[in-house]
This record gives C-alpha cells, structure tokens and sequence, in this order.
C-alpha cells in the first residue's frame, strides 16, 4: 500500500526557509515522478514542483520559481521541498504526490504558516 508521509511544516517569518520531506513506501519509489502541491484556504489544490524519477528537469509553478528547490533521494524513498524567502502567500497545506498510471496517491499534508 502506498504511503507518503509529509514532515517540516510550521510556523515561519516571511523572508524565512522552511525544508519539507515526504517519506515514500509501498512502490517503487526510484520509478515515478514526484510532485508537491499545495492548497490554502478557500483555493483550489494547486500544483508546486515536480521531479523525474531521475532527478532531471524539475518543474515550478511560476509563484515558487526562483525561490523554490524540489530534490529527491532515491536510496531513501525521500523527496524535498527546500522553500526559500517565503511569502504570507505561500501559506497552506503542502501535499506530497505520486501518480502511478490512473492512480493518484496523496499524502495527508503538513501546514506552512508564514506570517509575522
């Protein structure tokens, strides 16, 4: 069964740096891409970053780039999210994602709060 575990939310400045994790079993965590989204209040779930199984050619939403690094340790079934200079409007729920074909997989979030 697969599992995502999301770690490393919480309540930070703007300007600060926050590092999420998202711990991966029950596939074959080194064959998928892997993506993190996010949603805030009232919004709709929107899409953050992605990367290849392979670590290549990492994707960013147009809001986060620049300011945002998804990375991945395939030994360790681990993905990152290191967030930098932060916004207040970067604040919601982050989700770790991996889609296998027709099945989507969610992990069950961890809160960023960035706020003076």
């Amino acid at each position: 069964q697969v599992q995502l575990v999301e770690s490393g939310g919480g309540l930070v400045q703007p300007g600060g740096s926050l590092r999420l994790s998202c711990a991966a079993s029950g596939f074959t965590f080194s064959n998928y891409a892997m993506s993190w989204y996010r949603q805030a209040p009232g919004k709709q779930r929107e899409l953050v970053a992605t990367i290849t199984s392979s670590s290549g050619s990492p994707n960013y939403a147009d809001s986060v780039k620049g300011r945002f690094t998804i990375s991945r340790d395939n030994a360790n079934n681990t993905v990152y999210l290191q967030m930098n200079s932060l916004k207040p409007e970067d604040t919601a729920v982050y989700y770790c994602n991996v889609r296998r074909g027709n099945r989507n997989s969610w992990g069950q979030g961890t809160q960023v709060t960035v706020s003076s």
